[in-house]
């Protein structure tokens, strides 16, 4: 810790030391990492890739919306266009960037005739494990560079054990982007007497973290002060850095917004104007005053975690006694929660797609009825076609922010659970309107029972979901099939 206060030295700016060039690796400018102590026996970087991976995989459940909504199934749309969805329901996303980075995985999956369900679904997360465990190597390597040996392996090792590393880093968020780029992006920081710094490949992270969520300036603003403060180029730094990378990374996604919205949009602008001007965002819940914005989420301080790792590592290095105590204890911690949120707690989400999946290899679009599945829970609570991969008719309850002031404005979602036999009566006036299977949580079963006797609706299916159940939200999900 100590060598890290020295380094920022904010009371004085003293010239750096020039040392003669030479050819010596002691004299390089070329980055370098000493990995070959290894982890249990492995280099670093095998058993770091190795460990995400069966992260992964170990990772069976959904935690918020927002991991398929603004990325699988906007991508799996620009790719595969079915017609059961338009640009129109994009409107709440946060621009077309991040969403293109899953199309392409896609596109190439396409080109190559490889896109199999399962494919679809998991190699998105098998990519973003791979850069996550790019970001833990670069955490690993920039500790090592400012601090001794110990500081750095131990700052290696509470990054792998974190449950909420564990739980976040594989899926498919902005959040999870948003701290694989803001951890690269530290490595590279021009950080005094570090060894590893660019101030190009960090403004271009930092830039690239800040189009995939805007909120990515709050985390780096401090930090671009203090460079600027110590940088004695100003001026250069301004005029040849950070205008031309903003303007350039700002340029290209707004141009790709444009083409995907077909009409001039600033999605960072909206993106302000929503949650920050008319705080959209307290629609879909709202927490106490103390961090300025009513609607918090954890994962919204995600990629401040890496941060805080360092300091666990010092105040392990620093236990010495204890330290490997402490470190049992926190393996064992981490570990409960991890495979707990990663194997059982809310996959009946994904596991009812996997379900729902079997219906297009079931059915022969030459003989009708085709299969239509109505999701009737609390809307986005599943993936869509990103997951089921085939013009199968499906429809889920809507819920848009109001966009108009009007004060009695209440979502399709809302209407349908405050009446669920009214609004199914009106929605479906005659029985030959009616799908064929109807998706929902256990809580529902009782108040719809009347409905789906009538209707000759029998459950075919029951998928657990979560110990926890709460509100809207059940302990199970039940599929029925109309007969």
């Amino acid at each position: 810790m100590e060598k890290i206060r020295a380094r920022l030295n904010i009371g004085s700016k003293s010239e750096p030391v020039k040392l003669r060039k030479r050819k010596s690796q002691l004299y390089s400018k070329e980055e370098t990492c000493p990995l070959d102590n290894g982890v249990l026996g492995v280099h670093v970087t095998v058993f770091t890739v190795a460990f995400r991976l069966i992260n992964c995989f170990l990772v069976q459940t959904s935690f918020v919306p927002d991991e398929y909504w603004q990325s699988l199934e906007i991508a799996h749309l620009m790719v595969f266009d079915y017609g059961y969805l338009t640009w129109e329901w994009t409107a709440g996303i946060r621009g077309f960037s991040y969403p293109l980075f899953f199309a392409a995985i896609y596109k190439i999956l396409h080109f190559f005739t490889y896109d199999a369900v399962q494919l679809l679904v998991w190699l998105p997360r098998v990519v973003q494990a791979l850069l996550s465990a790019l970001a833990d190597i670069k955490l690993y390597c920039l500790i090592q560079s400012l601090e001794h040996s110990d500081v750095a392996k131990w700052t290696y090792i509470c990054q792998l054990c974190s449950w909420f590393t564990w739980y976040c880093c594989t899926r498919t968020l902005t959040n999870t982007m948003e701290t694989t780029l803001t951890t690269l992006a530290l490595y590279y920081y021009p950080l005094p007497g570090s060894k590893t710094h660019s101030s190009t490949k960090y403004l271009i992270l930092v830039a690239l973290a800040v189009i995939v969520r805007p909120t990515a300036l709050i985390v780096w603003l401090p930090l671009l002060v203090f460079h600027f403060w110590q940088e004695d180029n100003k001026l250069k730094l301004i005029t040849h850095l950070c205008l031309p990378i903003g303007a350039l990374t700002l340029g290209i996604s707004t141009l790709i917004d444009c083409i995907f919205y077909g009409k001039w949009t600033l999605v960072q602008y909206n993106f302000l104007k929503l949650n920050v001007f008319h705080n959209v965002a307290e629609f879909y819940g709202s927490h106490p005053w103390h961090c300025c914005l009513a609607h918090k989420e954890f994962r919204f301080i995600y990629p401040v975690l890496p941060f805080c790792m360092v300091f666990c590592g010092i105040a392990l290095v620093n236990l010495r006694t204890w330290r490997r105590p402490a470190a049992c204890a926190l393996l064992v911690s981490n570990l409960v929660p991890a495979l707990y949120t990663g194997l059982l707690h809310q996959r009946g989400t994904l596991d009812v797609m996997g379900h729902l999946q079997t219906l297009c290899d079931d059915s022969d679009p030459s003989t009708p009825p085709l299969p239509e599945v109505l999701f009737l829970m609390p809307c986005h609570s599943t993936p869509f076609y990103s997951h089921i991969h085939c013009p199968m008719k499906m429809r889920f309850l809507e819920c848009p922010p109001d966009l108009t002031g009007d004060k009695t404005y209440v979502d399709e979602a809302e209407r349908f659970f405050a009446d669920p036999h009214h609004w199914l009566r009106t929605s479906f006036p005659y029985k030959s309107m009616l799908p064929t299977h109807l998706v929902f949580f256990d809580v529902l079963e009782m108040e719809l029972s009347a409905f789906l006797d009538g209707n000759r609706f029998m459950r075919s299916t029951e998928i657990f979901h979560t110990h926890v159940p709460e509100g809207r939200v059940g302990k199970s999900i039940l599929v029925y099939q109309r007969h």
